[in-house]
């Protein structure tokens, strides 16, 4: 770009010539000082709103500062609703791992105030005087939030299942004949090698006998069905009840039977009364216990379950 300057003093014209680095310069320096002017007018005008209170350019500012703070109240109440959306959904997993812990216990034999799950375990210790205690910023909080959330997320799958595996345990622990089948503790003929009463020759006896009154309440050893409740011509009067796998209990000599074939029944069920019927020198009740069809030994469930004594029936009614 060239100007041509012409002076009344001078008789000639001088010229100027402008490159386009000078126009950028030109254009730079401009703007720098319209912003240098704005920003100055605008602190000009917020002393003169603040020192002098001119009640137009204080308006302004005040208008300026309730804006801003709007947008700044806005933005906390999001965040604070987004974290009460998130505090909302900790406080319903609390509850779900409360019911899920009493479960638990339930199914393990403890003691529901063993655990209070609904109470804040106990915290404390001396403050910290290596470091200097600061207040955790918004991001902060924010984060440690989610992370407490997925932790209970992660710990409720767990804990469920661990409670699906103790109630399978639970299940197959009441399908095991483990209960007294009579409230007897005498025993005329345990299992194994015996001399038979009514042959005197050496012979396997398969259950065990039960010394009873005749009339005696007989309960089911475990939960099962009844796949025969009749009459067979060595044990007498007789019940089987199948516990599931092939594991199956035999009560035999009976004088009444209770049940019928088909029947569900619930552990500890009153299902005959003892007698001296079939093949048998007077009142007691022949117990058995047959996995696959081959007798088993009932003491090894009755005496040696857990370690402990086989527990006595309690009478109960149809």
């Amino acid at each position: 770009m060239h100007i041509i300057v012409i002076s009344d003093r001078l008789a000639k014209a001088r010229t100027l010539t402008l490159s386009g680095r000078h126009l950028v310069l030109s254009l730079v320096g401009t703007s720098f000082l319209l912003l240098m002017m704005t920003s100055g007018l605008y602190w000009v005008t917020l002393r003169l709103a603040t020192e002098f209170k001119i009640p137009v350019l204080y308006q302004i500012v005040e208008a300026v500062h309730q804006s801003e703070n709007e947008r700044s109240r806005a933005f906390v109440q999001q965040n604070l609703n987004a974290m009460a959306i998130k505090l909302g959904e900790i406080q319903a997993q609390v509850t779900r791992l409360d019911a899920l812990g009493e479960r638990l216990s339930g199914l393990a034999g403890m003691r529901a105030q063993d655990f209070r799950f609904n109470e804040a375990p106990g915290m404390g210790g001396p403050a910290s005087v290596q470091r200097e205690p600061r207040d955790l910023s918004l991001t902060e909080f924010s984060e440690r939030l989610e992370k407490l959330s997925q932790q209970m997320e992660n710990r409720t799958e767990i804990l469920g299942v661990l409670e699906a595996q103790l109630f399978e345990q639970a299940v197959k622990k009441k399908l095991l004949p483990t209960m007294l089948p009579v409230d007897s503790t005498f025993s005329a003929s345990s299992y194994g090698m015996r001399i038979d009463p009514f042959t005197g020759q050496h012979a396997m006896h398969e259950g065990i006998d039960f010394i009873a009154e005749t009339g005696t309440p007989i309960v089911a050893a475990a939960g099962g069905v009844v796949t025969f409740a009749g009459v067979h011509p060595q044990y007498g009067m007789m019940i089987d009840i199948d516990h599931g796998n092939e594991l199956v209990t035999r009560y035999a000599h009976c004088s009444k039977i209770l049940v019928k074939e088909g029947e569900v029944l619930k552990r500890g069920r009153k299902i005959a009364e003892v007698g001296s019927t079939g093949r048998s020198t007077g009142p007691h009740l022949h117990f058995e216990v047959r996995y696959h069809g081959a007798a088993q030994n009932p003491g090894r469930f009755l005496f040696a379950s857990n370690g402990q004594s086989a527990q006595k029936p309690q009478a109960r009614g149809r």
